[in-house]
C-alpha cells in the first residue's frame, strides 16, 4: 500500500489530527490537500497540546515530509505564526521538511473583511462561517483573478495582483458592506514581507508527490472539514467553499487517481456539528448535554460550542459511497462510557417514508426523523484497552452494528486523546489483519 486518503465522514471535527498523526509514524509523506485555516486539527503528543490549522498533521512524526498542496487557500500570517509556534517546540528545526505549493492561492485582509462583513449582513440566515476568508479567496481563484503562492516572492507580479483586486474588494467594503476601506499598499507591503519569510518553504509539491509515489514510498493525504461540509455533497448551502471527498486530493494535491490505493473514513461514535443546517439526530436535551461535556465539544478554530446527537449510519453510508471508503475509524468510543444505552439511527423517516438512503435536497434532510435502533451500554473506562477483545462486549457490539449496517468494516478505533490511546484492527496502510 503505498498512497492512503483519510478524510472526514460527518461534518467536520471528526477528530481527524489524532488519526493522521497516529498513521503518520508509517508515512513518508503527509499531504494536505483543500480547505484554509478554518480547520483545526488537535493533536496530544507526550501530554502536549498542539493545535494546527494549515501545517499537515505529520508533522510531529520527525520522519515525514509535510505538504501543503495546491488545492488549499493559504493565510500567509497564519502559516507563518503557526510554522513559528512548531519550530519553537523543536518539531520543525529543517524547513525541508515543510513544502507549500506555490499554486495554492493566498487569503488576503481583503477576504478575510469580505467573510465576516457578509456573515454580519445574513444575520438569520447566516451559514456560520469561521470570517477566516476562506470563500472569498475561492471565489477569486475561480474567477481567475487570485493571488498564488509563488506570486509572493515576486514582487513586480504580486504588485500587479494587488492592484487586480483593490479596486472590487473595496468597493464591495466600503459601498455594499460601509467597512472601512483596506489600502492596497497595505496588502502588499504585508504580503511581500511574509512572502520573504516563508520563501524557505516555498516549492513545486506536484513533483516531490509524483517522485515519491514513484519510488513506493507511502503517502497520507489529509482531508479537512468533513463530507457533509462538500461544496458539492454536503448539506449545501450550509458547507465549506472547497471539496473534502476522497476524489479532491488528486486535484487538490496534484495527482492521478490510478495512485490512491486506499481510503480512510474517520467517523466519531457519535456525531457533532458546528453552525447551522439539518442535522436529524441532533439530541437537545440530557443526552447531546452528555456527549458534549464529556467530549469536550468545542470548535478547535473558533472555540464554538459544537451542536452533538447520535451516530447516524444514513449519514455514513452516503460518505462510504461518495468517498469509497476501503475502511473506517472510530473516533471517542471512550465518551459513551457510562451511558445507560446508545441509540444508533440506521434509517430515516421523510414524509411518512422510510430510507436508508440520503436524499438529494437540503429541505428532505430538515424534514427526516431518525430511526433508531437502541443498544446497552457499558460503564467500563477504556483508555487502558489496546486489543479490540478486551473492549466490553457491548462496546464490541455497537462497532459491529455500524460494520453491519454502512457495509465498511472498521480498522482503528480511539479511545483517548492520546497517540498511543488507539487499537488497531488493521494497518490502513498495509490492509493486513495484525
Amino acid at each position: 500500500m503505498t498512497a492512503l486518503v483519510a478524510v472526514g465522514a460527518q461534518w467536520g471535527d471528526e477528530g481527524k489530527g489524532k488519526i493522521v498523526d497516529w498513521l503518520a509514524v508509517n508515512a513518508d509523506l503527509v499531504v494536505r490537500f483543500h480547505g484554509g485555516n478554518n480547520a483545526g486539527h488537535t493533536l496530544i503528543v507526550g501530554g502536549q497540546k498542539t493545535v494546527l490549522h494549515l501545517v499537515p498533521s505529520g508533522v510531529l512524526q520527525s520522519g515525514t515530509v509535510n505538504l501543503v498542496g495546491p488545492g488549499v487557500v493559504v493565510d500567509p500570517r497564519v502559516l507563518a505564526d503557526e510554522i513559528g509556534k512548531i519550530r519553537a517546540q523543536g518539531a520543525l528545526k529543517d524547513p525541508a521538511r515543510l513544502r507549500v505549493s506555490g499554486r495554492a492561492h493566498v487569503i488576503t485582509a481583503w477576504h478575510v473583511a469580505l467573510d465576516k462583513a457578509r456573515e454580519e449582513a445574513r444575520r438569520e440566515g447566516a451559514i456560520g462561517t469561521t470570517g477566516r476568508g476562506i470563500g472569498p479567496t475561492y471565489e477569486d481563484k475561480v474567477a481567475r483573478r487570485g493571488i498564488r503562492v509563488a506570486d509572493l516572492l515576486d514582487p513586480p507580479s504580486l504588485r500587479a495582483a494587488v492592484d487586480r483586486l483593490a479596486r472590487e474588494k473595496n468597493f464591495e467594503l466600503t459601498e455594499l458592506h460601509r467597512w472601512p476601506e483596506i489600502p492596497a499598499d497595505t496588502v502588499f507591503d504585508e504580503l511581500l514581507a511574509l512572502g520573504k519569510e516563508l520563501a524557505p518553504y516555498v516549492d513545486h509539491t506536484g513533483k516531490l508527490l509524483e517522485r515519491a509515489v514513484r519510488e513506493g514510498r507511502k503517502v497520507l493525504f489529509e482531508g479537512a472539514q468533513g463530507t457533509f461540509l462538500d461544496i458539492d455533497h454536503g448539506t449545501y448551502p450550509f458547507v465549506t467553499s472547497s471539496n473534502c471527498v476522497a476524489g479532491a486530493a488528486c486535484t487538490g494535491a496534484g495527482i492521478g487517481p490510478t495512485r490512491i490505493d486506499h481510503v480512510l473514513g474517520i467517523t466519531k461514535a457519535y456525531t457533532t456539528r458546528v453552525g447551522g443546517g439539518p442535522f436529524p439526530t441532533e439530541d437537545r436535551g440530557a443526552g447531546g448535554a452528555w456527549l458534549g461535556e464529556k467530549g469536550q465539544e468545542f470548535g478547535a478554530t473558533t472555540g464554538r460550542k459544537r451542536r452533538c446527537g447520535w451516530l447516524d449510519t444514513v449519514v455514513l453510508r452516503e460518505a462510504a459511497i461518495v468517498n469509497g471508503f476501503g475502511s473506517i475509524a472510530v473516533n471517542k468510543l471512550d465518551v459513551l462510557s457510562g451511558l445507560e444505552e446508545i441509540p444508533l439511527a440506521t434509517a430515516w423517516r421523510i414524509d411518512g417514508k422510510l430510507t436508508r438512503d440520503f436524499p438529494m435536497t437540503l429541505d428532505e434532510v430538515s424534514r427526516a426523523e431518525a430511526i433508531y435502533e437502541t443498544f446497552p451500554g457499558w460503564r467500563e473506562p477504556l483508555s487502558d484497552v489496546r486489543r479490540y477483545d478486551d473492549l466490553p462486549g457491548n462496546a464490541r457490539r455497537y462497532l459491529e452494528r455500524i460494520e453491519a449496517v454502512v457495509e465498511v468494516p472498521i480498522d482503528v478505533i480511539s479511545i483517548g486523546p492520546g497517540r498511543d490511546e488507539t487499537i488497531a484492527r488493521r494497518d490502513p496502510f498495509s490492509h493486513t489483519r495484525q
